[in-house]
């Protein structure tokens, strides 16, 4: 571990104690203790989640090449518990996935299909983050909030997402009609410099065309990307109603989610988001009038969630003997 990544651990495990001790170590222990065996429920939940992500890989494989779906998932697993027990998040997860896929596909065949499900899923993210930015707006509005106002730095930020999205997607829009080489914009072709910057030329044609050339495969690749975030929601959901003892809203559950999403994308190379996941889910559901205890709660169970899949993952990567360092090498090896 980088010096970096062992200041960005240890400062997380401190705001973690200190937001434990805050909201009250004995009310996220009831709640901890209503989840019970739903736990089991909620690790399902993320397991289908995983597949979800593995099917939509398999999808983006280029024909005659085919990736069985138990590789995929097996890889995705391997790839998420990497990027969750060190501070290079995706750095190493997304070269752990191509590793696990090794001698089953061509590398450059996964590599392409893996940064098209990536394109897929990002932008799924980005409208995930816009709609629960404008839900949460519309619920404050709406006073139903429990009567608590939303804070003026909360509110600017959901502005600023809503914004920054819109722009995204105009900018992926104008990208996929207009195809542009953006690698051979920015490095000209008497700098390529070696294979690399091919490979990389090559990779931006197939992900540009994709949508064109494999029209067949965009809904149900669509629809697999929005079931990992309505999969997300139901955890949610499903944790809450353990917690709370009764139903939430489907708003909350979904705003809960966006929230857990947007501090992931913002914190990915935070171990576990540890700290940051509590403070900002305990953040929205006192918002949202649930308590701080009660989202300090939900970031545990889920970090619960990931912390058993991840032994999982590791599991897998000891049997095929690999490492974060092996992994790293065998990307930089391949370009």
């Amino acid at each position: 571990m980088t010096a970096t990544g062992l200041l960005t651990a240890v400062a997380g495990t401190a705001l973690f104690a200190w937001l434990v001790r805050s909201v009250g170590p004995a009310e996220i222990g009831r709640g901890f203790t209503q989840i019970g065996w739903g736990l089991g429920w909620i690790l399902a939940l993320g397991g289908l989640r995983f597949a979800a992500r593995a099917a939509a890989w398999t999808l983006c494989i280029e024909p005659p090449h085919r990736l069985r779906f138990g590789e995929a998932f097996n890889a995705v697993v391997c790839g998420d518990a990497l990027g969750n027990l060190t501070p290079l998040g995706p750095l190493v997860g997304e070269p752990a996935k191509i590793a696990c896929v090794r001698g089953r596909v061509p590398v450059a065949v996964a590599l392409t299909a893996l940064a098209i499900e990536n394109v897929i899923y990002s932008l799924s993210v980005a409208a995930m983050i816009a709609t629960g930015a404008v839900a949460l707006l519309v619920a404050s509005r709406a006073g139903l909030t429990g009567g608590i106002a939303l804070p003026q730095g909360v509110r600017e930020l959901s502005e600023i997402a809503i914004a920054g999205i819109l722009v995204l997607f105009a900018a992926a829009v104008w990208v996929v009609w207009r195809r542009p080489a953006v690698i051979g914009t920015f490095v000209p072709a008497g700098r390529a410099g070696g294979s690399r910057i091919q490979k990389l030329r090559a990779v931006e044609q197939q992900v540009l065309t994709f949508a064109s050339r494999r029209r067949g495969v965009m809904v149900p690749l669509v629809a697999l990307e929005l079931g990992f975030h309505a999969l997300g929601v139901a955890e949610k959901h499903l944790a809450l109603w353990l917690i709370l003892g009764g139903p939430p809203s489907l708003l909350t559950s979904f705003i809960v989610e966006t929230t857990d999403r947007l501090i992931t994308v913002g914190f990915k190379f935070v171990p576990f988001q540890v700290g940051v996941g509590e403070a900002g889910t305990g953040l929205i559901t006192e918002v949202l009038g649930l308590g701080a205890a009660t989202g300090v709660t939900v970031s545990i169970v889920r970090k619960a969630r990931m912390g058993i899949w991840s032994l999982v993952g590791a599991a897998l990567l000891v049997r095929r003997g690999l490492t974060a360092r092996r992994v790293l090498e065998d990307a930089e090896l391949n370009g």
